[in-house]
């Protein structure tokens, strides 16, 4: 499994996500419990341009340069630093995904409550978004996916497609239809994923938000079982074998007591690891 990673796109713990370095934790997870199975990639960071075309470039010019607040409501030159490597993963991921034709991971967290003028929800600049921006405009694709499977409403992710007026990207957030268990019940959470897969299917590339925060134990989420998680990605796997895909983290927020990071972000952890295996499992 190719993942891209660099360390530069991982910033002190803020508040109450931990997004900001949780790649790293991700990351060291799964060098502990399989090596072997994955491949580091390194890669560019996104340039404040191609930032700025998914954002309003003196918000993005303001939050680089520390004058303006990042998603975590602070001004940490640390966190600043780190957005460029971040949409960077998820680009350069996306690129490698389209050119070879293939499933790749980019362990980052943290866009799709950014807005076009403004940060939100511990979302500083949508990746998201710059990468379906940036293949655009490098002729790599016609038709993007963005397949949302983090607990919560993709409102920025929206609001941008809103603002400039896109119309080739397909957009499904589950955040705007599941609120707790019981609206995913019966089925309903199945067809709304085998619905939002078939137009992905349609696409020349999908970003797929593989977030934990659905498991029902998440205090911000508490909708889907670790076993229906685990369908979730075998389901969206199986289903977009054949499209280029590349998939990140989104958002999890479950802690247990223990000494270190790794230990009190564990139930996440594992998660991504389950995530992680599936996908060595049937891609390699």
């Amino acid at each position: 499994m190719k993942v891209f990673y660099r360390k530069e796109q991982t910033a002190p713990a803020q508040r109450a996500s931990p997004s900001a370095h949780k790649p790293r934790l991700v990351v060291e997870d799964w060098k502990a419990h399989f090596a072997e199975s994955i491949e580091l990639c390194s890669f560019e960071p996104a340039t404040q341009e191609q930032i700025a075309r998914a954002h309003l470039p003196d918000f993005v010019k303001g939050v680089l340069g520390g004058s303006v607040a990042n998603g975590f409501g602070n001004r940490d030159p640390a966190v600043a630093a780190s957005m460029p490597f971040t949409s960077g993963s998820l680009l350069a991921a996306a690129e490698y995904a389209v050119l070879h034709r293939q499933a790749v991971c980019s362990p980052t967290s943290g866009f799709h409550h950014a807005c076009y003028s403004g940060a939100g929800g511990y979302c500083t600049f949508n990746g998201l978004m710059v990468t379906a921006l940036a293949l655009k405009d490098a002729g790599l694709v016609d038709r993007v996916a963005i397949l949302d499977c983090d607990a919560h409403y993709g409102d920025g992710t929206d609001s941008i497609i809103r603002t400039l007026g896109i119309g080739w990207i397909e957009h499904h957030t589950q955040g705007n239809t599941f609120w707790n268990a019981e609206s995913a019940a019966n089925g309903a959470y199945e067809r709304w994923l085998d619905a939002a897969l078939a137009k992905c299917r349609g696409c020349d590339v999908v970003l797929y938000q593989a977030g934990a925060d659905p498991h029902t134990d998440d205090p911000l989420g508490g909708i889907l079982t670790t076993a229906q998680m685990q369908t979730r990605d075998r389901t969206v796997f199986q289903q977009l074998g054949a499209v280029p895909l590349v998939w990140n983290l989104a958002g999890g927020y479950q802690v247990v007591q223990g000494d270190t990071d790794a230990q009190r972000m564990e139930p996440v952890l594992a998660l991504h690891r389950q995530t992680a295996r599936l996908h060595v499992e049937m891609f390699g």
